[in-house]
């Protein structure tokens, strides 16, 4: 692909295509030249000419020419085009996002502490070189090892906690590609689609949890191309993310023995072994990717199977033996190792429990009685009724009651459901949040109830867990139920009432420990009515109501607005008095979703400088249907009629310096020049 011809008839077509054109896009970014990105005197490979020829006859034509870049590569800068990202942007490295740092590492605590020690390690051997990068499953970064400094004397600002790097946003690159494709990812030096990172190769592996679901990614990075990066580094990130994957087994199962197994004893301690969760009594309750491998099983089809020794032997007697395992039903025999036994004390607590059962929900109100409620007060603000409501919630939850939480889009349903999980005794238990309207018709049921390998034309190889089963142990969120089709609601009626659940394919069912939480925009008595919405179905999820009033309705709009600038990092960010009066006053069609929309617009076009938020700071289609500026349309128009005076009459006085008129008006020069916008045509 590299060789001289090649890249001579890349360059003739490139410079044909600039000739031929009529005009020439201006650049006036940073880094005219690919030379311009590497030290002076450096010698820059035929690769990386290639690749930026084809950048630059991409932003010359608009459109990618076929066949110069590797299939995945390809397909992942198509994607890109698709999603809007220009790769001449220099601004996409610098975003300057805002996010609560405190809120991302609370969320991912399990990830970070099982991959602390990866990450040091890592970064001893390869953070001279390079950096090593933690992100979650969105692709946000939530650590970063090595000298992510030095990348700023480079225009790279954007690689530290709380940067998002999705595909969608940055086009082309390890972390965002590599959850696209949901498999290991390699960007050689110039696949970047962004042209300020063309000098970098990296590296990245996506991290699943024990049910197998995306949790986070793992990234190596350095300057170079990827030959030097793919040698002992892959190595190295490919035993760190196993080692990582292993720990998050002993973090979701405190209370199961975790087990390594190979069949040579030699491996049990290499990343080729299997991974299981096993209860006392033997059962599987979950595998890592290699146990599935090396059983020829799909999870779905290892789970509830049985751990025993030869001969039939017991699990419990196995374990203080140094015999084979054996799984149930299963040809052959496996060395073992007890990666670790549950908490004795936490077996005494189970037991004590099970000698309450006599009473219903003894334990579980025991629980609920000294449960953290701080959230759904925060949750509520200064509305009694919504927190009395949340209250009732969370009490229903603890006793097994469902609850439907009933309110206009935008209005915030999932933080709610979040917030009564956390609240609830299931804290720490998984959350698994499904949006009814958002997975087409025809997936919706694969999706809630999984599949096993063949069940239909396009299944994924070994099946798939279904949402239900992954919400084992925890809570389900089914938002927008509203919009679930008919013959469904018929089958999740039936779930809810056995708590057993079959995945497309398969004969046998699974029981299922869930507590359920539903939400929608809809009036369902009316759907009811109208024959679209099951009535038993209703009543089965209808145990308590928690109606969410719209943004419009509410009174403490101002704490609101605090806590979404704490939740978007800017907690040291104000609001003007005008400001805070357009907030109070205004329709909030798309309520808390596009209030918190506002603030990042405003904080995104705010000086470094400015730690207050006006009028000047929101676009121009929110102000102008807030603020009208027509004669009699309000107090609004007035003040802004009067400050465009202000502004005329001090460029006038100043003859046009725009400096010095902004010194006049007591406000900086990026914030005169933002209301100069507003006055032109």
């Amino acid at each position: 692909m590299d060789s001289p011809r090649h890249l001579c008839e890349i360059r003739r077509a490139f410079f044909h295509t600039r000739h031929r054109c009529k005009w020439r896009t201006a650049i006036t970014l940073k880094g005219d030249s690919l030379q311009d990105f590497f030290p002076p005197g450096a010698a820059i490979p035929d690769r990386l000419q290639t690749t930026w020829l084809i950048r630059e006859r991409l932003r010359a034509e608009g459109h990618l020419p076929e066949g110069y870049l590797r299939s995945e590569i390809d397909a992942s800068w198509r994607r890109s085009l698709a999603h809007g990202v220009r790769g001449h942007d220099d601004a996409l490295v610098s975003l300057r996002e805002f996010g609560n740092l405190d809120d991302l590492h609370a969320a991912n605590r399990m990830l970070l502490d099982a991959a602390a020690p990866e990450l040091d390690f890592l970064e001893e051997r390869c953070g001279r070189e390079g950096l090593v990068i933690l992100a979650d499953a969105d692709a946000t970064i939530l650590r970063v090892e090595g000298d992510a400094a030095a990348l700023a004397d480079l225009g790279i600002f954007d690689v530290s906690p709380g940067a998002t790097w999705t595909e969608s946003l940055r086009g082309t690159n390890a972390l965002g590609t590599a959850l696209v494709e949901g498999r290991p990812v390699a960007i050689d030096s110039g696949e970047h689609f962004i042209g300020r990172l063309s000098r970098f190769s990296c590296c990245s592996l996506p991290l699943t949890d024990p049910h197998g679901n995306v949790i986070g990614v793992l990234d190596l990075t350095r300057d170079g191309q990827l030959p030097i990066l793919h040698d002992t580094h892959s190595m190295l990130i490919g035993a760190a993310a196993n080692h990582i994957e292993t720990r998050l087994f002993e973090a979701f199962f405190p209370e199961l023995f975790v087990l390594a197994f190979h069949p040579r004893r030699p491996y049990l301690d290499s990343t080729w072994s299997g991974v299981l969760a096993v209860r006392d009594d033997g059962e599987i309750v979950a595998a890592n990717a290699q146990a599935c491998d090396l059983l020829r099983l799909s999870r779905s089809e290892l789970v509830r199977r049985r751990c025993e020794g030869p001969r039939d032997l017991p699990f419990a007697a196995l374990l203080d033996t140094a015999g084979a395992l054996r799984v149930a039903a299963l040809p052959g025999e496996f060395a073992f190792r007890v990666l670790r036994a549950p908490r004795r004390a936490a077996t005494r607590v189970d037991s004590a429990r099970s000698a309450q059962a006599f009473v219903p929900g003894a334990a579980v109100r025991s629980h609920a009685q000294t449960a953290n409620t701080e959230g759904l007060v925060k949750l509520a603000g200064r509305q009694s009724r919504l927190l009395r409501a949340l209250q009732m919630a969370r009490q229903g939850l603890n006793n097994g009651l469902p609850v439907l939480v009933q309110g206009e889009t935008g209005t915030g349903k999932e933080v709610i459901a979040r917030g009564l999980h956390e609240a609830s005794a299931r804290a720490g238990k998984p959350f698994v949040a499904v949006n009814c309207a958002s997975i087409p018709e025809g997936l919706i049921e694969s999706e809630l109830f999984g599949y096993r390998d063949g069940a239909f034309t396009g299944a994924r190889k070994g099946g798939m867990t279904g949402r239900l089963m992954q919400a084992n142990g925890g809570t389900l969120f089914l938002d927008e139920i509203g919009d679930m089709p008919l013959h469904l609601q018929a089958r999740l009626l039936r779930v809810l009432q056995e708590r057993k659940v079959a995945p497309l394919g398969a004969g046998e069912e699974q029981s299922i420990d869930i507590a359920v939480i539903c939400a929608t925009h809809r009036n369902l008595q009316t759907m009811v009515r109208e024959k679209s919405f099951r009535e038993d179905l209703y009543y089965r999820i209808h145990g308590v109501s928690v109606h969410l009033p719209a943004l419009r309705e509410r009174d403490d709009v101002d704490l609101i607005v605090e806590s979404l600038l704490a939740r978007l990092g800017a907690s040291q960010v104000g609001i003007s008095a005008e400001l805070a009066d357009v907030f109070r006053t205004h329709a909030w069609p798309g309520n808390i979703r596009q209030l918190e929309m506002v603030l990042r617009t405003a904080l995104a076009v705010r000086a470094d400088d400015e730690y207050e938020l006006g009028l000047d700071h929101l676009c121009d289609g929110f102000i102008d249907g807030a603020c009208p500026t027509t004669p009699g349309a309000g107090p609004h128009g007035l003040i802004r009629k009067h400050e465009d005076e202000l502004i005329r009459e001090s460029l006038a006085r100043h003859e046009g310096n725009v400096a010095a008129a902004a010194q006049t008006l007591g406000i900086s020069r990026a914030t005169l020049y933002r209301k100069l916008k507003r006055l032109r045509p």
